[in-house]
This record gives structure tokens, sequence and C-alpha cells, in this order.
């Protein structure tokens, strides 16, 4: 029974961490997007949205990040089997893109805390695609932990499935960035 309520727990506090990412990073967009406003209304909103990106990041994505990972530790604690599962060892690379990820926004969110209201080198196209990270490992660990032992068998189809899921929606990003851009 205990393990049933970590392992509950650390799916709350999972989707309690990528709601946080996701947002974080749009937030990063709708920043970038302030490049082309007027002086008076781009300083007041690159304020608001360091503001919003701070307290999400400390009050949202960390916290929960945070309880996410304890519960995940307490799981392996309690069912050292876990492993010595080749499906989990791929999790757990996964998991390893996933903080690679968290440490990317982490840097982005002081470079953005310390501009004094310029401008983001990252382009904003470059932006919403990085935007989309975070969903693709989210999606490759959910399937991993749902499909157990068959993703590994079929781990190649699954990935390229991935590839060309995130190719599809980048270009997708791109499309409508520039539609807009010809308006």
């Amino acid at each position: 029974m205990l393990y049933t309520i970590i392992k509950a727990l650390h799916i709350i506090f999972m989707v309690s961490y990528f709601a946080g990412i996701f947002y974080l990073v749009r937030i990063f967009v709708y920043y970038k997007d302030t490049d082309d406003f007027a002086e008076e209304k781009k300083k007041i909103l690159r304020e608001q949205y360091v503001f919003m990106a701070r307290r999400l990041w400390n009050i949202i994505t960390v916290p929960a990040g945070v309880i996410m990972t304890v519960c995940g530790l307490t799981m392996i604690i309690l069912n050292t089997g876990l492993m010595k599962m080749p499906w989990f060892h791929l999790k757990l690379t996964f998991l390893v893109g996933l903080a690679v990820f968290h440490y990317w926004a982490w840097r982005k969110l002081n470079v953005i805390k310390n501009l004094n209201g310029d401008t983001l080198s990252t382009s904003n196209v470059k932006l919403r695609q990085i935007n989309e990270i975070a969903t693709f490992i989210l999606f490759l660990v959910v399937f991993t932990v749902i499909l157990k032992s068959s993703v590994i068998e079929y781990w190649w189809q699954l990935i390229t499935g991935f590839f060309i899921l995130v190719f599809l929606i980048m270009m997708t990003v791109k499309l409508v960035n520039k539609s807009k851009k010809n308006k």
C-alpha cells in the first residue's frame, strides 16, 4: 500500500513539475516576443515575465521536481528489482535528458533575471522549438513506463517515431512563425 501511495505522489508531482517546465519556457517565448514593443511597454512586460518566471520556478517547478525525485528514489529503495529491468534503465536515460533540460531552463531563467530589460540572444523560433523538448521527454518516459519490456523490443521504432514527431512539430512551429511574420 505504501508503495502505491508513493507512486501516486510521484505521478502527481511529475505532472506539476512538467506543467512548470512547460510554462517557464513559454514565459521565455513571451519575453522574447516583446523585442519589437515600445520601450515603456517592453519594460513593464519584461519585468512581469521575470517576476512570473521566478515565482513559477521557486514555488511550483523546483518543489514539485524535488518531491517527484524523492518519491522516485523511494520507489527504487522499496522495489530494488526496478534496477534490474532494462526498460527502467531506458527511463533513467530519458531522465538524464530531463535533468539537462532542467539545467538549461535554470540557466536561461538566470539570464533573463540579469538582463535588466535587454533582449535574449536566443531566437523566438528556437525558443518555441526548445519548448517542445520537455514534451518529447515526457512522451518517452510515459511510453517507456507503460510499455515496459515491449519498449526494449521495439525501442528503435519508438525512438524513430518520436524523432519524426519532433521534426513535424518543429517544422509546424517554423511554418506558423513564418506565416505570422508575413502578415
